[in-house]
């Protein structure tokens, strides 16, 4: 099992913490990761763009002038393209971007970005996250001290005074163990998580 120091909130080793290697010690699956990246993209898209094409432009029944002899180029309609006003050529139209993966592809992608951070050492285990007001230099005294700027903060259940003061600091976002995801693992240089989000990750995922 791989083993983690577990800090204290000033950045101070408390104890020490030993992974589930069937969450934190799989063997990365680098495909997969890639498909569930993908996919969260992909599904935050809401496909409502839309333009006309020139069978949709209002106007434009009636050819401009003549065929021949105007010494003008011929036309056929002042809603073709290449016409101010005119439509859009393969005009883009509401769609579905929605691309699924199973479950167990999900929780091998999600098991391989934790296990990324923590072979990399982005892996930082708090005891407990204490916040007894709203104030952002609080969040930004904890991160410091154990050196995380970008950091994804997971907590193991809900903390508004963390969640708000934490709102104003850029590259910080925080998260419940239910909501995390392989994107934003990925995404944060640091995962800084409390002792009870590791707890409720092992109930979950192993």
């Amino acid at each position: 099992m791989a083993t983690v120091s577990v800090l204290n909130m000033e950045g101070k080793e408390v104890e020490k913490l030993e992974l589930n290697d069937n969450i934190f010690g799989v063997e990365i699956n680098e495909h997969l990761v890639h498909l569930a990246v993908v996919s969260q993209l992909a599904n935050n898209r809401q496909g409502t763009q839309k333009a006309k094409t020139r069978s949709e432009v209002r106007g434009g029944g009636r050819k401009p002038w003549r065929q021949k002899g105007t010494g003008h180029a011929r036309q056929g309609s002042i809603r073709a393209p290449q016409w101010k006003g005119g439509g859009v050529v393969f005009a883009p139209t509401p769609r579905e971007y929605t691309k699924k993966l199973n479950k167990k592809e999900k929780r091998i992608a999600l098991k391989s970005a934790l296990t990324s951070r923590v072979q990399a050492d982005k892996f930082v285990v708090i005891d407990e996250f204490k916040f007894d007001e709203i104030k952002t230099k609080n969040v930004k005294a904890m991160l410091d001290s154990v050196g995380a700027k970008k950091a994804l903060v997971v907590m193991g259940s809900k903390n508004d005074n963390l969640v708000l003061s934490a709102r104003n600091l850029p590259g910080v976002k925080t998260a419940l163990t239910s909501t995390i995801n392989v994107y934003d693992i990925l995404k944060y240089d640091t995962v800084v998580v409390s002792k009870e989000a590791v707890a409720n990750i092992e109930e979950v995922y192993a």
